[in-house]
């Protein structure tokens, strides 16, 4: 996307520092022309550390070969793990399995076997994910890395299979919001309580699309664990990466690491660490970075947080639902979450208070309470600190180290009618089993508390302690000045265009005026799996579950402005392509969904996301009668060079009614575009 330059242009930061996400990228951003800075807005290609996939490594190793590649750009920078559906033993699963090894085998590429643990753990368990590297991988949870000061995004898999050809995908680097953690935590508080209670008080998409970088004097009494969980959890906010900086508590736990590990670890060791301590003065935000938005936390105002049922951004303090006696069929300790050494321990504390073996909590009759920890080395340190003893007999029920119910397999899944409490990261409606469950979000602290007393429950109300004195939590969001993005632009001159890409795009504006059209919507999931659909047909059918009446009302050469949170729903590719068939080159909107977003430009399909733009037009319409799909006889034209975006009004030469600059579309996107899409831009490397 190329986002609206009031909040986030590509041109403002020339005489500005830049902010801790820029410079990361500024070091992994290849072919930038000489003495480019990158800023919140570019398009770059990116040559990540790392780019990690699970289950659906074959996938992309067909995508892979079908672009014409057999062998791996750069094996050392390719990680495949299996971790999703590891309690399936089926032939069929198993067949995959052993494809995916015996693949990564042939490549030289990096494998862990099912039972080695959750990917994101073993990323930063083996150092892949190490502080200021760009690290991705094809799933969404990618955030987690920030928890170590890595930025850690998500992919797409043709995105992970480029990287696997080439070493290099592209990126668009996303406003960034700091987030400022003032405070102490209250004692027995933690860092899920944190990102529960902001995904519960910033609710109104505040940080969508966003990165995130977290700041504050009391950073550094954050342990490294509640970081990882929080950083984790900043996908379901609805970020696309959540930063922590580098710090002394860091530096403290790598140096227990590297005491684990050994000095001969070939990622985590002395040289790696000092240049790790000598990298971290330079590469930070400057004091004069900027920010899209600034949002904070009072810490000392938080107590134990519970979202749902069956959404995120519905949250409750668990003093008030343990008045409600919500009572509980179902608790897990599960996922790349909440499943680390700590989180088992703050469990095994609820079950055995004193500590003696013999005076344990047990599970409440009725409830189960599936626990499994984030890796092997996880589960063997629980072993070994007594906390896996403690809750085996308290009663819970044990799986392997992996996904498994967090994403609806295997053992344990939520039947029609019952009421689960996780330490998971999302709580969508049938994720976990039924659809006709409900589920709950919360730390391992209350988890286990709500396992053993049956219901949803304070931890306090079995240690017989006191819960923090909640009077609300103190918080602010606020936008912040952006600078003169006109001044600035100025001296950065017209962007460099490839021969023969058009100088600029036109057209009359189609509103759809609606907020979170899915890709669903845009393309019917009937025909998501039907390999021979015509371009014809899909033209045909574009938009149909949105609106029957768009195919008659838009016409090729159009350009589709619509709400916010276009494109959200599933990861299907048609969603871009039916719009190119309809003869769409370009979709306005007020925020796009990321995969779509991604998927878009990995088909040639242009988007340009400005709000202002979609409320002026919303504001003109507010009393005219409804009607889903309108042409507004406002003309827009996208002076690609000068990063210009131009609407008049009755024709392109009419009366102006908005002016903006816009993010710069880049000679690496241009060839992105120019040969069809990410694929053939990849076939044409190769």
């Amino acid at each position: 996307m190329l986002r609206f330059a009031r909040q986030f242009s590509t041109t403002r930061y020339a005489l500005r520092g830049q902010n801790l996400t820029e410079k990361i990228v500024q070091t992994y951003a290849v072919g930038l022309p000489q003495g480019k800075r990158v800023t919140s807005g570019d398009y770059v290609s990116i040559q990540p550390a790392h780019c990690m996939s699970h289950d659906n490594s074959w996938p992309v190793a067909l995508k892979f070969m079908g672009l014409g590649a057999s062998k791996v750009k750069d094996c050392k920078q390719i990680v495949n793990t299996l971790d999703h559906d590891v309690q399936n033993t089926s032939d069929k699963n198993l067949t995959k399995y052993k494809n995916i090894e015996n693949f990564a085998k042939k490549q030289g590429v990096d494998f862990y076997p099912a039972g080695r643990g959750i990917g994101h753990q073993i990323m930063i368990e083996e150092g892949y994910a190490f502080p200021l590297n760009l690290t991705v991988a094809s799933d969404s949870h990618s955030n987690t890395y920030g928890g170590i000061g890595s930025l850690g995004t998500p992919v797409v898999r043709t995105d992970a299979a480029a990287i696997w050809a080439t070493g290099q995908t592209w990126w668009q680097i996303p406003p960034v919001a700091q987030v400022e953690l003032k405070g102490e935590l209250p004692h027995g508080i933690s860092g899920k309580d944190i990102i529960v209670a902001l995904c519960g008080v910033f609710n109104k998409d505040q940080v969508l699309n966003h990165a995130i970088e977290f700041t504050g004097e009391s950073l550094e009494k954050i342990p490294v664990d509640y970081r990882l969980t929080i950083a984790n959890m900043t996908t379901e906010w609805g970020a696309l990466s959540g930063l922590f900086p580098v710090d002394e508590t860091l530096m403290n736990w790598y140096r227990a690491r590297l005491q684990k590990v050994g000095a001969d670890h070939p990622r985590i060791n002395h040289q790696t660490l000092d240049q790790l301590a000598e990298k971290s003065k330079s590469l930070k935000a400057d004091a004069d970075a900027i920010y899209a938005k600034k949002l904070v936390i009072d810490l000392s105002t938080l107590t134990h947080y519970v979202s749902g049922p069956n959404s995120v951004k519905a949250s409750a303090t668990v003093q008030d639902l343990s008045q409600q006696d919500i009572k509980v069929n179902k608790a897990y300790l599960v996922s790349c979450t909440n499943s680390r050494l700590s989180d088992l321990e703050a469990a095994a504390h609820v079950v055995c208070p004193t500590g003696d073996i013999n005076q344990i909590n047990k599970v409440a009759p009725g409830v189960e309470f599936y626990v499994a920890a984030a890796s092997s080395e996880v589960e063997n340190d629980a072993k070994a600190s007594g906390a896996w003893e403690k809750l085996l007999r308290a009663g819970c029920k044990t799986l392997p180290a992996g996904c498994g119910p967090c994403i609806g397999l295997g053992t344990g899944l939520l039947e029609p009618g019952e009421v689960g409490i996780s330490a998971t990261n999302r709580n969508f409606k049938g994720r976990m089993g039924s659809k006709d469950a409900l589920a709950y979000l919360a730390s391992p602290a209350v988890v286990t508390a709500s396992a053993v007393l049956g219901k949803i429950a304070s931890p306090a109300e079995i240690l017989k302690q006191q819960d923090p004195v909640f009077n609300g939590v103190q918080a602010t969001v606020e936008d912040l000045p952006q600078g003169d993005a006109e001044a600035v632009a100025a001296q950065t001159g017209a962007v460099e265009m490839l021969e023969g890409f058009p100088s600029q795009i036109t057209g009359e504006l189609i509103l759809c005026d609606a907020d979170n059209i899915n890709t669903d919507g845009i393309y019917p999931g009937k025909y998501t799996y039907q390999d021979d659909v015509p371009r014809e047909k899909m033209a045909e059918v574009c938009m149909e579950n949105y609106d029957a009446e768009f195919r008659t009302k838009v016409k090729a050469g159009d350009i589709v402005i619509s709400g916010f949170n276009f494109g959200t729903g599933s990861s299907r590719e048609q969603a871009a392509t039916a719009l190119l068939a309809k003869g769409i080159d370009l979709v306005v909107s007020g925020s796009f969904g990321n995969i779509f977003s991604r998927n878009s430009i990995n088909n040639a399909l242009l988007t340009l996301e400005i709000p202002t733009l979609i409320e002026m037009l919303r504001n003109k319409y507010q009393d005219a009668p409804k009607e889903l799909t309108r042409r507004t006889g406002w003309f827009l034209k996208w002076d690609l060079p000068n990063s210009r975006v131009t609407v008049t009004e009755k024709s392109v030469d009419g009366p102006v009614v908005f002016e903006q600059k816009v993010g710069e579309l880049g000679k690496n996107l241009q060839e992105i575009i120019v040969k069809g899409g990410l694929e053939g831009w990849v076939k044409s490397q190769l």
